[in-house]
C-alpha cells in the first residue's frame, strides 16, 4: 500500500520522507556493494582482476520510477485549479488508497495520470462520491468532479493485472 503525500500550498520546501528514505537506501546499498567487491589474496592485497561495481537492477528500477513520477507530476501541473487538497504518486502495482480530508457537501476536482503500460480502475467509497473509471497508462489525464456527500471519502485506484508504471493524482477545490 502506498503512502499519500500531503503538501501545503505555501511555496516553502517540503520534506519528502519517501524520497529521503529511497536516497538513503541507495547510498547504503552503494556502500555495502563497494565494501563487498574487494577480495583479498593470500598476501592481503586486493585482487587486481575485479571489475568496478555496476548499477544494480534495483537502482535502475528506482531511477526509472523517479523518471516516470516526474513525468506524471509534470503532466498534472497543467490541470491544477483551485486550492490543492492532496496529491501524490504511487506505483501502479501498489495503487492509490487514500482518505483525503474533504468537507461534506463540497465538490472537488480529481485529476489522475498514469505513465507506463496497462490500466487502472478508479473507485470511490461511498460510491456516489464519483463515477468508476478506467485510468489508461498512456499518459492521458483523467479528470473527474467528485462530491463529498458523506464522510469519510475513500479513493482507490488499483492497477489491472500486468499493468506497470506510476500513477500521479491531485485533488483540488472547485
Amino acid at each position: 500500500m502506498g503512502i499519500s503525500s500531503r503538501r501545503a500550498v505555501t511555496g516553502a520546501a517540503t520534506f519528502k520522507p519517501r524520497a529521503w528514505f529511497a536516497g538513503s537506501a541507495m547510498a547504503v546499498s552503494a556502500l555495502l556493494l563497494t565494501s563487498c567487491t574487494s577480495s583479498s589474496s593470500e598476501g592481503g592485497a586486493a585482487d587486481k582482476t575485479s571489475s568496478p561495481p555496476t548499477v544494480s537492477a534495483s537502482q535502475a528500477a528506482a531511477k526509472q520510477e523517479k523518471k516516470l513520477t516526474d513525468q506524471a507530476q509534470a503532466a498534472l501541473a497543467g490541470f491544477h485549479s483551485g486550492t490543492m487538497i492532496e496529491a501524490g504518486a504511487e506505483r501502479v502495482t501498489d495503487g492509490i488508497h487514500t482518505e483525503p480530508t474533504l468537507k461534506q457537501g463540497k465538490s472537488y476536482k480529481l485529476n489522475l495520470v498514469c505513465f507506463g503500460s496497462g490500466n487502472a480502475h478508479l473507485t470511490f467509497t461511498p460510491t456516489n462520491t464519483g463515477s468508476k473509471a478506467e485510468v489508461p497508462c498512456d499518459q492521458s489525464v483523467v479528470e473527474q468532479r467528485i462530491t463529498a456527500h458523506k464522510l469519510p471519502v475513500h479513493i482507490d485506484v488499483d492497477g489491472a493485472k500486468g499493468s506497470t508504471g506510476m500513477i500521479a493524482w491531485q485533488i483540488d477545490t472547485v
